[in-house]
This record gives structure tokens, sequence and C-alpha cells, in this order.
């Protein structure tokens, strides 16, 4: 982590607007809570969203599938 930045409202970090227009948690484009997660292809395309309480090594499976695609 470097710095604190805003992930919601008009302030929001243009990577969280991007992210967040294209992939949608289960309040819309609202992040709720602190560790949401998301992962994006080879090209930068959000392919998936992350609950917080989704633990890291659960998203392991989609990583796995993301490489074989693209390769």
């Amino acid at each position: 982590m470097f710095s604190k930045i805003d992930v919601n409202g008009p302030d929001a970090h243009p990577l969280y607007k991007f992210l967040k227009s294209r992939l949608k948690g289960s309040l819309g484009n609202f992040i709720k809570w602190n560790y949401a997660k998301f992962l994006c292809d080879a090209n930068g395309k959000p392919f998936r969203r992350y609950s917080p309480t989704t633990q890291p090594l659960d998203i392991v499976p989609d990583m796995e599938a993301l490489w074989s695609s693209e390769t």
C-alpha cells in the first residue's frame, strides 16, 4: 500500500471507477468493505470481482483458468 484513496463516490480513483463499471458487486458499483478483490486478465480486462470475505487462495482456480486460456 502506498496511500489512502477513495474507492467510492465522486472522488473515487479512476482505477476503481473502471473496475466497478465493468464488474458489479452485490451492491452494484459500490465497494462495501476493505479487501474487495478484482482479477484482471493479462490485457487488463476485468475478469471477476470477489467479496471481502473471499480468501485469496480461493481465487487460485480462476487465476489458473485465465493462465491456461491465455497460452
